[in-house]
């Protein structure tokens, strides 16, 4: 009794099983690596161009801010025991408020790029978010999955949306 309970059961497993790998096989999956076409496309590339010139000066003068800081403090340093008591402490309070002028400066800078980086990255998701749905469509998908821990190169479509993006009018 046991052991027709434990065949039947054992066929009903093994017809659900070969059901479902064909069924599997019907299945058109694609992967896409996004950090590629961050990487890769010319989109991407002219959005960080575009981030490079709009903050370059911007981190010119910070770094230029930086290095008379340093000078002067270097001078202070040397000086230092040439000078009356209320004089370095004077100089010194002068150099603390500059570096804390700096430090808030740098905070700003770093904030303003990370913003607009993330403005830059989101445009450039949501262009190829709409490159991947028109392959979708197209090739008829039935799932396309993006940032995979394991894809196989047969499935992995990322050339193609980098090939799509790249070919579409900036």
């Amino acid at each position: 009794m046991k052991s027709t309970l434990l065949k039947m059961v054992a066929a009903v497993a093994l017809t659900a099983a070969t059901a479902l790998a064909a069924q599997a096989q019907d299945l058109k999956i694609g992967y896409v690596n996004s950090e590629r076409i961050l990487r890769e496309t010319n989109l991407a590339k002219a959005s960080e161009a575009k981030l490079q010139a709009e903050f370059s000066r911007r981190e010119k003068t910070l770094l230029e801010q930086e290095g008379k800081l340093r000078s002067a403090a270097e001078k202070l340093d040397k000086e230092g025991p040439a000078l009356t008591e209320t004089e370095r402490a004077r100089r010194q309070r002068e150099l603390i408020e500059q570096d804390r002028d700096l430090q808030r400066k740098r905070r700003e800078f770093n904030e303003d790029v990370a913003q607009r980086k993330n403005e830059e990255l989101a445009a450039v998701i949501e262009k190829a978010n709409k490159v991947i749905k028109q392959i979708f469509e197209q090739d008829k998908y039935d799932l396309i999955v993006q940032d995979a821990v394991h894809a196989s190169a047969r499935v992995d479509i990322t050339k193609k949306v980098i090939d799509a993006l790249n070919a579409q009018k900036p």
